[in-house]
């Protein structure tokens, strides 16, 4: 089935005025394709290059002010990554759901989670989607359709496909983005979802971010085989490998999955192959990984990479990616300022949203308990 790649406003501030290029390359194909189908537009090329330096940039101010002390916590993030983060999720609509790990924190940015309600939510603040509750890195975003991150790993892939079955059965054209590591597919949750998408052929597609480590476990000790994508065979949809710090790579991957999701025809499971280049936590030195593999995969940055991409199109200017840093440089210290100004919960604010409001009113007016009944032990001792 044909889909249409989404008109999704870029963050870029005026892209610059490219080369002359032919005619085929400024039209983005609708076919339903994928490494086969024609050039990109100019247009969707600088979205996803903006996206990624943006999604880098608001993950290394993260970083910054964890190590600050300026929030509490921890932040896990997926800095080297962004390629895989930003082409899976460009085509989707705003009606479709992505189900996060603790590591796609800056799949908020692709889904259109305003920035300043992103970084309220790792101050933990009154202003945050969860009102300080899943501090911190655990970002979902109701209105954007993003399920909250679980500490649990791969527990979102279970209500990821919850929200899929639901799709299905209401007939309603969206679909699932349902985004993990490595270190998922070794968990029962991770096959149980999957399983159960491929029985009931549901509108999902799955993401396998495999960044070699999983905390401080080698991929090589947890699976026997080279590519995790075969393991959708034993489901019975397809799965691809894909160079996961290629984001024209991803994206056209992803495309063809979303568009086979929405016209009914199941999951898919793409594995992006990408390295994280810091530690699983920022409390986690990696000294498990050896410097020469971790500069290695530093040396396959995917932004530099689009660069050069660009410039071969004949789309690129060294002007135009200062405007995208000044742009998102200002936007990230208004977002920050936003959250350090805005208030902390209040304590009597803890079960709301918890418990039904009867509940809550229990809860916070307890009364002392008075046994009506004389204790065995009490009874025993008078003997």
């Amino acid at each position: 089935m044909a889909t249409r790649p989404k008109e999704r406003p870029g963050p870029a501030p005026s892209a610059p005025k490219p080369a002359p290029q032919p005619v085929s390359r400024q039209k983005t194909t609708t076919a339903y394709q994928g490494n086969g189908a024609a050039p990109l537009s100019q247009e969707l090329l600088l979205k996803l290059y903006s996206y990624m330096v943006k999604c880098r940039m608001v993950e290394e101010k993260a970083r910054n002010l964890f190590k600050q002390g300026r929030f509490s916590g921890n932040y896990y993030a997926a800095v080297g990554q962004e390629a895989t983060e930003v082409g899976c999720t460009m085509d989707l609509e705003p009606g479709d759901t992505i189900a996060p790990s603790h590591r796609d924190f800056i799949s908020n940015i692709m889904k259109g989670t305003p920035l300043n309600l992103m970084y309220a939510q790792l101050y933990a603040r009154k202003t945050s989607p969860d009102q300080g509750r899943s501090s911190p890195a655990h970002c979902g975003y109701a209105p954007a359709n993003i399920i909250t991150p679980a500490s649990t790993i791969a527990a979102q892939l279970n209500i990821g496909t919850g929200v899929a079955l639901a799709y299905k059965l209401q007939k309603k054209p969206n679909i699932v983005m349902a985004l993990s590591g490595d270190g998922s597919t070794s968990l029962g949750f991770w096959h149980e979802a999957l399983n159960f998408a491929g029985v009931q052929k549901l509108p999902i597609v799955y993401v396998i971010q495999n960044n070699l480590w999983a905390e401080s476990v080698s991929t090589s000790l947890q699976t026997a085989v080279k590519d995790l994508s075969v393991k959708a065979q034993a489901y019975g949809f397809p799965g691809i490998t894909v160079d996961g710090n290629d984001v024209v790579a991803v994206y056209r991957v992803a495309r063809e999955a979303i568009a086979r999701a929405r016209s009914g025809g199941g999951p898919t499971l793409i594995e992006c192959k990408t390295y994280r280049w810091y530690g699983h936590s920022e409390i986690d030195p990696a000294k498990y990984r050896a410097p020469e593999e971790v500069e290695a995969w530093k040396a396959k940055d995917p932004i530099p990479a689009m660069e050069r991409y660009l410039t071969e199109q004949g789309m690129w200017k060294d002007s135009w990616k200062k405007e995208l840093a000044d742009q998102f440089t200002k936007e990230i210290d208004e977002a920050v300022d936003f959250a350090e100004k805005s208030p902390l919960p209040e304590p009597a604010e803890c079960l709301d949203h918890v418990y039904s409001f009867s509940i809550r009113e229990r809860e916070l007016n307890r009364k002392t308990w008075t046994a009506s009944v004389p204790s065995p032990a009490g009874s025993a001792s008078k003997k």
